[in-house]
């Protein structure tokens, strides 16, 4: 080798020891490190990682940047062979980093970092006592059902094969958090995982997985990890959410977790935060109720990002294992449901429909309500209104009574359909969808009053409701309100905005309510789920639909599943300002009630404002880096650098600058001069610096509304 290509190694070798060092190896001890390690044909390994009593587990051949390491991969073999029982081996050059389980794999693979003495130590006591999970009974109390043993073994082969993402469509109400726990037991009793990772959306279904895991694997314990503290090393179930760990998790080693599994996350997690579930090598392991092809077409273009980030992060034209609803209903594990439409006048007009000026009651209006309609109609004599800006920009109180009435009057008497059949919702639990917290105050007021006569006193609430949008607006008492609903006999109906739409668990419920529109096929499906589960005397469920979204995602006996193919339509965005109150008359169309029979188919924790905004700098921070392509790994390290110290005060810090460089904890590894040093030149450095505080600081919202891309 010549003295310019040793000078090069002998860099990466530099770079590499600080990996091996970010990662908690002693490099001093003359035990857990070894470096020229003499093997017995008389060649030097590079590197040889021991445990804590100095016997050897890895191999780690050191290259320079420029070579690929795949090319390495040999060299490093024929090193471990000689060792006793080594079965693992790096490849790194200061650049990359490829791990390889080489009597397992036949590649080795991309990993974020060097693994920890202690994961290392914990992944070869598990692979010395591994056997085949296929030859483990899957526990029938936790997942009985056929499709659920079959998904649990199908699973279980693609990993024998070397699969390391898979994913899982399961409609909603079919047992994925079962099957999931009955998948974890069957590997831990087969050694082939050790610490699980189960990931959800939201703290409130954190807390549900957690009874749920307690309750079906007692014998492996587990714990939610919230916002602020550190994973516990001694529990072998990690359940959280994103934003709980996004601030920590570089604080581990790659090879923390054996599984991931994702259970319904935000649609940001497998593209701009994709970063973070990458960063572990573990099996990866989607569990999903949206319906995921390659040529899916929707009219929402969320949702079409969603389903090609999702099929790109797991590199799957189709769902590994699916078991759509029409099979769960086919085969009775769901209750069907029949669908209830009836929309107002005004919702009904799809082009939008006018108001007259000489409509509004002008007398009764605030100055400020005044002043923004006058700009409204500036000199024109009606304007027209989109029916998506009601409840955002614009609400019909009338529209709303119009809504309850009906609502009431089907209940009370039911409807006759087209055959001539009288249909008769179940009285029941009822969830209805509502737009925003105005919104849902104003119907839950409405249904209690019409309602009362059903209650046994004027104080109990017929109707509640409840709000989560991460904000400020949020229902501070929400789980409480929740199980009230799920547990006593009032409230009957729950009102709710973005709180009960996804994860929500509740089989007495027998009517919902859409007195909200959404154009994502993902989230009506979700919203449809909450009423598709079985419970005593539960035949079927109504969904009413007073907004047309079952029209739009074609919802009818045709195509049951819905939502398959849509023209997009332009999406209109409202700026929410005053809400202003159309004074008018609106009823119930009586030309668009049908009914349509279809065969076919908690405790919500509240970051304090410090918090909320080191979580929000660093969500911020993490899909800014997954942005940046061209970093060397000083760069990358010198950034992360930047990310902890701005997260660590997100409280006083409002940009971040070259001038930082001369203050700890930068000073403290060289400062502006490792800064220059990293990047080359000044320009570069500004540059990055500059992009770094666009994608953190320039925004213009609060922190709570800030936080609404962790949790949609």
């Amino acid at each position: 080798m010549s003295d310019y290509s040793n000078k090069k190694e002998a860099f990466s070798r530099v770079v590499i020891d600080a990996q091996l060092k970010d990662v908690g190896w002693n490099l001093t001890d003359g035990q857990s490190v070894r470096y020229e390690y003499k093997l017995p044909d008389g060649t030097f390994a590079d590197y040889v990682l021991s445990d804590r009593y100095g016997r050897a587990m890895a191999v780690v051949e050191a290259k320079r940047a420029a070579v690929n390491l795949q090319e390495a991969a040999d060299q490093g073999r024929a090193y471990a062979e000689q060792l006793d029982d080594v079965p693992y081996i790096f490849l790194a050059n200061g650049e990359e980093i490829l791990f390889w389980d080489y009597r397992n794999e036949a590649y080795p693979h991309p990993v974020s970092t060097f693994f920890k003495q202690g994961d290392i130590e914990r992944r070869l006591a598990k692979r010395k006592v591994r056997v085949d999970p296929l030859s483990k009974p899957i526990d029938q109390r936790i997942a009985g059902r056929d499709y659920q043993k079959e998904c649990i073994d199908i699973l279980c082969g693609e990993m024998n094969i070397g699969r390391r993402k898979l994913l899982v469509e399961m409609a909603t109400g079919t047992g994925k958090t079962r099957t999931a726990a009955a998948l974890i037991k069957r590997l831990f009793e087969a050694s082939n995982a050790t610490r699980v990772l189960f990931l959800v959306d939201r703290i409130t279904l954190a807390k549900q997985t957690e009874d749920a895991f307690n309750e079906h694997l007692p014998d492996f314990p587990c714990y939610v990890l919230r916002t602020g503290r550190r994973f516990q090393d001694e529990k072998l179930i990690t359940i959280t959410t994103l934003q709980s760990m996004i601030n920590i998790y570089r604080d581990y080693s790659a090879g923390y977790f054996d599984l991931i599994i994702t259970d319904e996350c935000h649609r940001s997690i497998y593209g701009k935060w994709s970063g973070i579930l990458k960063y572990f090598d573990g099996i990866q392991i989607g569990l999903t109720a949206t319906p995921f092809t390659s040529n899916i077409e929707t009219g929402d273009e969320e949702d079409l990002e969603f389903v090609r980030d999702t099929l790109r992060f797991f590199g799957v034209s189709e769902p590994t294992y699916r078991y759509a609803l029409r099979n769960a209903v086919n085969e009775g594990y769901l209750v069907p449901y029949q669908i209830y439409k009836a929309q107002t006048i005004k919702t009904a007009a799809e082009d939008g429909f006018e108001v007259k000026k000489s409509e509004l009651d002008w007398s009764a209006m605030s100055p400020k309500v005044k002043e923004e309609f006058t700009q409204l109609f500036a000199d024109r004599d009606t304007i027209k209104v989109d029916p998506n800006a009601l409840e955002r920009k614009f609400t019909i109180p009338e529209r709303n009574r119009a809504i309850v009435r009906e609502y009431k009057q089907v209940m009370e008497k039911g409807y006759t359909d087209h055959t001539g059949r009288l249909r008769k919702p179940l009285i029941g639990k009822t969830i209805v969808f509502a737009v925003t917290k105005r919104h849902a105050e104003t119907l839950a007021q409405m249904f209690d009053e019409a309602f009362a006569h059903e209650k046994p006193s004027p104080d109990v609430r017929y109707a509640d409701f409840v709000v989560s949008g991460c904000g400020k607006e949020d229902s501070v008492d929400g789980a409480t309100k929740i199980k009230r609903f799920k547990k006593e006999r009032f409230p009957q109906i729950l009102v709710s905005v973005n709180m009960l739409d996804t994860g929500f668990d509740a089989p007495e419920v027998v009517n919902l309510i859409m007195a909200r529109f959404t154009r994502s096929v993902i989230l009506y499906r979700q919203m449809r789920g909450r009423g598709t589960r079985k419970s005593p005397g539960k035949s079927l469920f109504t969904l009413f639909d007073f907004v047309g979204v079952t029209d739009y995602h074609d919802d009818d006996e045709t195509m049951p599943e819905g939502g398959f193919i849509k023209e997009a339509k332009p999406r209109t965005r409202h700026e929410p300002r005053t809400l202003l109150p159309l004074d008018v008359d609106d009823h119930i169309d009586p030309s668009t009630r049908e009914w349509v029979t279809i065969d076919d188919n908690g405790n919500f924790v509240f970051m304090d404002a410090d918090e909320a905004k080191a979580a929000l700098r660093g969500a911020r921070f993490e899909a800014w880096m997954g942005g940046q392509k061209h970093l060397n790994s000083d760069m990358k390290r010198l950034l992360l650098t930047v990310g902890e110290y701005i997260k660590a005060n997100a409280d006083t810090l409002e940009e971040f600058t070259i001038d930082h460089f001369v203050v700890p904890p930068f000073s403290n590894i060289g400062g502006m001069q490792r800064a220059m040093q990293s990047f080359g030149t000044e320009d570069k450095l500004a540059k990055t610096i500059k992009s770094l505080n666009k994608a953190l600081f320039a925004y213009g919202e609060t922190v709570h509304n800030e936080q609404k891309p962790l949790n949609p």
